[in-house]
């Protein structure tokens, strides 16, 4: 389909989403036109923030947020702060979470917002400041019927509360479902914080079982050290799998014995990185993508895996804990060379599992244990892999087409059922 008209610059997230959306709708035989509606935002925002700093100067941020679809219910997404941030980059993952929230079969649509700033270069009061703002910028989309905002790369607990306390000073009365990945206190779910690696750790799980791979054999390697990826070391750690290579931002350590995640935390807590650990060796964000591995679990940022490396990723299994680490290109060698990519919206998609959970607890101001949490999130992405993985066989497509036929075509019925209006 052309996508001139939608000026997709080559190399972006947003083109390697269209042509996700291609390749499914193309084994679909999906009616061009529902095909052409999919292709779009439904609507998207672009707002200045105007701050007052600490020193009284005035600064001006640009924040975004996208709708992509709405069809299968209110739509839902994270907000990242990053000095990265591009309108098409959140236009992206706004189609990503549609298919995800399909996926695993929860009733929203797809959203995502974004602000372009460096977040740890603010105070605290100017982060309270410019992310008050932002909300009322966007305050015409949001709420709990409407579209639900979630933390995301940059955003935390702390941010939502804000976010949420903003909403709820306009409306009178507290608003607790206007947002989630809120702090317990005010309205959040247990198990929520861990609930995006959780659901990674399910579905790495279910991977090795379906290959036939020993789960204490299974060597792990993780690209990430933050909410995610740090999440994710543990859980696995915890199952009996060999943690060999692990990064964050400022570089990695490898060993080919385990690594223990209670050190590396420990090391991370005193010197802010897990570069540099002592018990193993330094190697590089890209070096380490390049390990000797059973699994490789990306876990940071879009756009990880290209063409340049893709040739040289030794793992045979590839679980997308990050949205987007996977460009195109390297999709394609990956199949050719046998390499199993767990997609994204399958992978990842406990963190809005359990947003809907703390969503569903808001509207009915009743709550949920960490175990019943845990359960109903552990049923839902083993079903889900299931699910994926039928289509994939069925079909003879990889995990990631058959994710988004499947995501795509729940879509589109929900969107054919409804209609057009007018």
């Amino acid at each position: 389909m052309d996508r001139t008209e939608q000026h997709v610059a080559e190399g972006s997230a947003l083109e390697s989403a269209l042509r996700q959306l291609d390749d499914a709708a193309g084994v679909m035989e999906l009616d061009p036109g529902v095909h052409e509606v999919l292709a779009h935002p439904r609507r998207a925002l672009e707002v200045a923030i105007p701050v007052k700093m600490d020193d009284g100067t005035i600064r001006v941020f640009t924040g975004y947020r996208v709708h992509h679809n709405t069809s299968r219910g209110p739509s839902k997404g994270g907000i990242r702060y990053h000095p990265s941030v591009t309108l098409d980059e959140v236009k992206a993952l706004a189609m990503w979470m549609t298919w995800k929230c399909a996926v695993v079969g929860i009733p929203f649509g797809g959203a995502k917002g974004g602000v372009i700033v460096e977040p740890g270069k603010l105070s605290k009061g100017e982060l309270q400041r410019m992310t008050r703002r932002y909300a009322y910028e966007i305050l015409p989309l949001i709420g709990p019927e409407r579209d639900i905002p979630a933390p995301d790369l940059g955003t935390n607990e702390q941010i939502m509360a804000w976010i949420m306390d903003t909403y709820s000073t306009r409306e009178g009365y507290s608003v607790p479902g206007v947002v989630t990945g809120k702090p317990l206190s005010i309205g959040g779910s247990a198990g929520r914080s861990m609930a995006t690696a959780r659901g990674v750790m399910y579905v790495t799980l279910a991977t090795l079982k379906h290959l036939g791979m020993s789960v204490e054999e299974a060597r792990i390697v993780v690209q990430g050290f933050g909410n995610v990826g740090g999440g994710t070391v543990e859980l696995l750690y915890q199952q009996g799998c060999r943690i060999v290579g692990v990064s964050d931002v400022q570089g990695g350590v490898y060993n080919p014995d385990g690594l223990n995640p209670q050190g590396l935390r420990a090391h991370e807590e005193q010197y802010g990185t897990i570069a540099g650990y002592e018990g193993g060796q330094r190697v590089t964000n890209e070096e380490l993508l390049e390990l000797g591995c059973d699994v490789l679990i990306p876990a940071a940022i879009e756009g990880q895996l290209t063409r340049a490396n893709a040739d040289r990723v030794k793992a045979s299994v590839i679980v997308e804990a990050a949205n987007g680490p996977t460009v195109p290109e390297a999709d394609e060698i990956f199949e050719d060379r046998g390499i199993l990519v767990v997609p994204d919206i399958l992978a990842n998609a406990g963190g809005v599992t359990v947003s809907y959970f703390e969503w569903v607890q808001d509207i009915q101001a009743y709550y949920w244990s960490e175990d019943e949490v845990n359960d109903r999130l552990r049923q839902i992405m083993e079903k889900s892999y299931v699910d994926v993985l039928s289509v994939a066989e069925e079909r003879k497509v990889s995990m990631r087409t058959a994710a988004t036929i499947l995501g795509v075509g729940r879509v589109a019925e929900a969107h054919i059922t409804r209609g057009l209006y007018p």
